[in-house]
C-alpha cells in the first residue's frame, strides 16, 4: 500500500506559514537543499527542476502524486504558478473551489480521509502532502510518515502544521539532520496499529 507523507518546513513554534500565508521566514536551498534534492527530489517544483542537471530525466523515485489544500495552491495561484507540480499527480482538496484554473490539477471535492484511502490503494509511488494545516488535521489518521523541515525561527502566529483540537498522537522518531544553516530535518513514522 502507499504511504501518505507529510512533508512541510516549520517554524520552531509549529507554523507552516505566516497569517497571510507567506513562507518568507523559511531558509530556502542552503546546505538543507541538497539533503531534499537527495531524499525527496519530487518536491521540487517543476519549473526549477530544469536547473538541477540530470533531474528532469531521471523520473519519480518517491512520490508521483501531490496532495494539497485550497490555501497552498492559491498562494501558488497568487503568484503567478497554476500547476505547480507537473511531474506528478496534482489534487487539491476543496470543497469551496469553484473553478479550477488548471487542467493538470485535479479538485478533490469529497471527504479527505475517503479520497486519500482509495489513492493509497491504488499502485504506484507515494503520496506526497504538502500542505495545508487544516487538511493535515483532516488527514491525521492517514499520514504514515512526518517529514519536518525545522527551521530556526519564532514567528509568534500563522498557519499550524496541524490546525485541529487538541487531540495527542504520537509519533516514532526515525531520523534526523542538524544541517549548519541551523535547519534540522527530522523524519517521524506514525504509531497507528
Amino acid at each position: 500500500m502507499r504511504k501518505l507523507t507529510y512533508f512541510v518546513a516549520a517554524t520552531l513554534d509549529g507554523f507552516i506559514a505566516s497569517p497571510d500565508a507567506s513562507h518568507r521566514m523559511f531558509l530556502e536551498g542552503q546546505d538543507h537543499g541538497a539533503w531534499v534534492l537527495n531524499n525527496l527530489p519530487e518536491t521540487l517544483p517543476t519549473s526549477l527542476r530544469h536547473q538541477v542537471p540530470g533531474l528532469a530525466e531521471r523520473g519519480n523515485r518517491r512520490f508521483d502524486t501531490v496532495l494539497m489544500g485550497r490555501g497552498t495552491y492559491e498562494r501558488g495561484v497568487r503568484d503567478g504558478t497554476t500547476s505547480p507540480y507537473r511531474h506528478l499527480r496534482q489534487y487539491v482538496v476543496s470543497t469551496s473551489l469553484q473553478s479550477n484554473p488548471d487542467p493538470a490539477v485535479e479538485v478533490a471535492p469529497g471527504d479527505p480521509l475517503d479520497f486519500v484511502r482509495k489513492l493509497k490503494k491504488e499502485d504506484g509511488l507515494d503520496i506526497w502532502l504538502c500542505g495545508g494545516g487544516k487538511l493535515a488535521a483532516a488527514l491525521r489518521d492517514e499520514i504514515d510518515e512526518l517529514v519536518i523541515k525545522l527551521n530556526p525561527v519564532v514567528i509568534g502566529s500563522g498557519i499550524p502544521l496541524f490546525d485541529s483540537a487538541y487531540s495527542p498522537q504520537r509519533y516514532q522518531t526515525v531520523s534526523g539532520q542538524v544541517f549548519d544553516s541551523g535547519v534540522t530535518i527530522m523524519t517521524y513514522a506514525s504509531m497507528r496499529p
